[in-house]
């Protein structure tokens, strides 16, 4: 019996160890020269996005829906729009905010930031007027105020015409699919196809616009107002909704456009292995990945609390629980286990990250710290120090950027 007991104590010591020193791996980022750097993002794809109307359509123009100025002005009326929703008090703006004033939002908004509405991991109450193309809720809001019912949470419209897949399970390809899905969704806009084009058939300046747009690509006889070239107009504006930051002015040749301390985030973001996923100029969206990739919770769970040190600055501290499982390494609000329920998710944009939160699929974490740590430890297997995450943090701050004001001439589209 004493044997056995010693035997049972020696492996439990050893798997706790290594345990431990996966717990406790820390890595140190190799430093780089500006254009090194620099080569170093390109090379890996992270370029930055295009500043001019010809250098775009490069990028997001396709043959099923080729842009062109008349389009994508349709395209912009009826994202702000709220005829498009059943009770008609509901737009495409209303959940993938980005007028910075948000004047057409404030009736709904303000009927959404009540108590019973918002959560404490909200940001929706001061963030109200940023420029981050999402509501800042936990968990999306639409028809007649009904919750997502997997508690899941809107992803930035800023530039999502740049990912290869949308939405959490990333099971959505191109932004005029994901605008229909919106529209017809029941807990979102809850509007049938036929329902869409009877009313916008009612409106004279919408058929005429629709004509006039989608006329000459379609037999004579063929009807323009149709829902399907609802979602082509849609999805023609939000593909020119492309940010520039800090971030593409330095990948463009400016190296004092971010400083250093961001650079050393870059450079932390890229040899920490950030990069693999979070990649193309849209830093993320490229791909759909388990998440997470590291549980920790067969021995026990690391954990982290956060208290106000000097200066009132945020200070992590680290423990154990013991003989403790979960999903996610956060409460797992909604039940939601990504594609095929086997925790597959699309990669979230990093573009404009410092603006998106709450993060994760269920708003579950509302500090962008707090998100850094859990994908180093839960993705990479990294206990990074607060130094890091700081470095990290400024180049994340380069990623904000304002939403391109493309000069629109249809010549570049020959």
């Amino acid at each position: 019996m004493r044997s056995l007991i010693i035997s049972i104590f020696v492996a439990t010591s050893i798997i706790l160890l290594l345990s431990l020193s996966g717990l406790f791996t820390q890595k140190e980022s190799k430093p780089f020269s500006d254009d090194e750097l620099r080569e170093a993002a390109l090379s890996r794809n992270m370029s930055s996005n295009p500043s001019t109307y010809k250098e775009l359509l490069k990028v997001v123009d396709t043959p099923e829906n080729r842009l062109s100025k008349d389009k994508i002005a349709l395209g912009k009326e009826l994202y702000f729009n709220t005829i498009l929703s059943k009770e008609q008090d509901i737009s495409c703006n209303t959940c993938h905010m980005i007028d910075k004033d948000n004047n057409k939002n404030k009736p709904y908004s303000s009927m959404l930031l009540t108590p019973s509405k918002t959560s404490p991991k909200d940001c929706v109450v001061c963030h109200l007027s940023d420029q981050s193309g999402t509501d800042r809720l936990s968990t999306a809001i639409g028809y007649h105020q009904q919750e997502n019912p997997f508690h899941l949470n809107t992803l930035s419209i800023l530039n999502s015409a740049l990912a290869k897949h949308l939405t959490w399970n990333g099971e959505v390809d191109t932004v005029e699919q994901e605008a229909g899905n919106s529209i017809k969704d029941p807990y979102k806009m809850n509007m049938s196809p036929s329902e869409v084009e009877q009313r916008l058939s009612l409106d004279k300046a919408y058929v005429e616009k629709f004509q006039k747009v989608f006329g000459d690509t379609q037999h004579m006889q063929a009807p323009t107002l149709t829902f399907l070239n609802v979602q082509k107009a849609i999805g023609a504006y939000v593909r020119t909704l492309l940010t520039r930051g800090d971030y593409d002015r330095f990948l463009d040749g400016d190296n004092n456009a971010i400083s250093e301390k961001a650079k050393r985030g870059l450079t932390n973001f890229i040899t920490f292995g950030c990069k693999g996923c979070h990649t193309g100029k849209s830093v993320g969206g490229q791909s759909i990945q388990k998440f997470p990739l590291r549980t920790y919770n067969s021995i026990l769970d690391l954990t982290t609390t956060l208290h106000q040190g000097e200066g009132g600055r945020e200070v992590s501290h680290f423990g154990f629980n013991f003989n403790t499982y979960h999903q996610y390494p956060f409460e797992n609000i909604g039940g939601f286990m990504g594609k095929n329920d086997k925790q597959l998710f699309r990669v979230p944009i990093l573009r404009n990250v410092t603006k998106t939160s709450p993060y994760f699929h269920n708003g579950s974490i509302a500090k962008l710290r707090d998100a850094i740590h859990i994908m180093a430890k839960y993705q990479l297997g990294l206990n990074i120090t607060d130094t890091q995450t700081d470095e990290i943090i400024a180049f994340f701050k380069t990623l904000d950027g304002d939403i391109v004001d493309y000069t629109i001439d249809d010549k570049d589209n020959l």
